[in-house]
């Protein structure tokens, strides 16, 4: 019997991908690039690597938009690897920031509308204002005990 179990697993095994799957990703750089052919370099380059779906250059803003199945770190590799020195995009719109010009988060060099990704910008979920936002709203029964 045991030679027969052994059988039969073997042939029920089901082959599985070994590696795991890609998701979708939209993978944001920053390179400074100063001409046409600067551009035209770096987008052959990310357009070369496989998963990519679509590669955005905009170089007034030194920025490129890389989406695809793709993972970031190579994609950055890549772009390093054309000679421009290149980093993750650091900034963030400006009107998802609780604190646009708390220390360290305004920059001179940041795009039009945009200011650095640093916690000091983001609003705490537990912290005081939070909490006194609704204290004198209409909503609120209780707004006129503490008057």
């Amino acid at each position: 019997m045991g030679y027969l179990d052994h059988i039969s697993d073997l042939c029920s095994e089901t082959r599985t991908r070994k590696g795991k799957r890609k998701t979708f990703e939209t993978v944001e750089i920053k390179v400074k690039m100063d001409c046409d052919g600067c551009e035209r370099r770096v987008k052959n380059a990310v357009s070369s690597l496989s998963g990519v779906r679509s590669v955005d250059v905009n170089r007034k803003q030194s920025r490129v938009t890389v989406k695809g199945y793709v993972e970031p770190k190579k994609v950055l590799k890549k772009v390093q690897n054309t000679g421009k020195k290149a980093e993750m995009w650091p900034y963030v719109p400006y009107n998802l920031v609780s604190y646009p010009y708390a220390p360290q988060a305004y920059d001179k060099k940041a795009p039009s509308g945009y200011v650095k990704n640093v916690p000091q910008a983001f609003h705490t979920p537990n912290s005081p204002t939070q909490r006194f936002d609704t204290l004198f709203s209409d909503e609120n029964p209780n707004a006129c005990s503490i008057m």
